[in-house]
């Protein structure tokens, strides 16, 4: 059994507006809950006019308004940015509206460039060197309070949410491991380290009271159409972004094209297929394989899926599409 989950960043596709975004997350949300996903996360970035889920408690709540089912959580809060009382104030709002169905994945990088990063008023250095301590202080936060605690989240306190540790490198895999958490990799954006951080994490889990045994989930990114061509070309924007992000180049999220040797330099490709060569594009013949492959190579419990399309309508029918990639995995299995 193999489960499905999305991962969205309420994207402000190019010739739209942000009302306009949020609103195709939360369509989104409804499909992936009708086509039996397990979770909907958001991510949390910022100072990217591309991206609209900065306030990434504020949108779950519209999420979960209008979902019954489906997981919500966030994949992930950057830690570093913000107390961990805040935190868990604003998990245990969801928790406590949304019961059941809230899951915390906590990220150590800020999610942004360095000067929005000043901009969000933490001390950097010392929230990324804190983070092992700050995740801990979340569990007891959201754990059942102890005699004569002198601090308490209120809502949160006794609220038990999951917690996950995100991570791109072997860092979280050993924070992960050592605190008996589960770990998503970010193999969607981070395919280098991938297998050594899961090699890490199994080798080094440690039972809690959590979990007890490893659960790995992996990230992809893909597009689904009914033909190969038709995914390559709403892929196209995904690429775009990432060329755009290494010129430095803010915009919202491009309208695919249908030539991109037009766009890219030979490097940029280079760069841009070797970031996303875990990528599923392609008719469901092809994202079935791909997809295989990709299960083999990780044996992940657990995949979670970014669908970067620019035409909420294509983004829809790619939900739809990958569910069945998922019931013939789960048939498979």
């Amino acid at each position: 059994m193999v489960p499905f989950s999305i991962l969205d960043l309420s994207p402000v596709a190019d010739g739209t507006t942000i009302s306009q975004s949020f609103a195709a997350s939360k369509r989104m949300a409804q499909k992936a809950e009708e086509f039996g996903y397990t979770r909907f996360w958001m991510a949390e970035h910022h100072g990217m006019p591309g991206v609209a889920s900065a306030a990434t408690s504020v949108i779950l709540g519209q999420i979960g308004a209008v979902t019954k089912t489906i997981r919500i959580g966030s994949g992930g809060v950057m830690l570093p940015n913000h107390a961990p009382l805040v935190i868990a104030e604003q998990f245990g709002t969801l928790e406590a509206l949304f019961p059941g169905r809230v899951d915390l994945g906590l990220g150590r990088a800020p999610g942004t460039d360095m000067r929005t990063a000043q901009a969000l008023r933490r001390n950097l250095d010392a929230g990324a060197n804190s983070f092992p301590n700050d995740v801990v202080e979340l569990q007891q936060l959201l754990g059942t309070p102890i005699e004569n605690q002198a601090i308490l989240a209120v809502p949160g306190n006794d609220s038990h949410i999951p917690i996950w540790l995100l991570g791109s490198s072997l860092y979280s895999a050993q924070l992960a491991a050592m605190l008996g958490l589960p770990f998503a990799f970010a193999s969607h954006f981070a395919p280098d380290m991938l297998l050594d951080a899961i090699a890490i994490y199994r080798d080094r889990f440690q039972p809690s009271s959590e979990l007890d045994k490893p659960y790995v989930m992996v990230g992809v990114m893909g597009a689904v159409s009914e033909t190969d061509e038709e995914a390559q070309y709403h892929f196209t924007s995904a690429q775009q972004q990432f060329v755009n992000l290494r010129r430095n180049v803010r915009g919202p999220f491009p309208r695919p094209v249908r030539d991109m040797d037009a766009f890219w330099s030979p490097m940029e490709k280079m760069n841009v297929e070797h970031t996303l060569r875990y990528a599923v594009v392609g008719s469901p013949a092809t994202a079935e394989a791909q997809l295989n492959d990709f299960l083999k190579e990780t044996q992940a419990d657990e995949v979670i899926i970014s669908m970067p399309i620019h035409d909420i309508e294509a983004r829809l029918k790619s939900v739809e599409l990958f569910a069945g990639l998922g019931n013939f995995m789960r048939a498979a299995a």
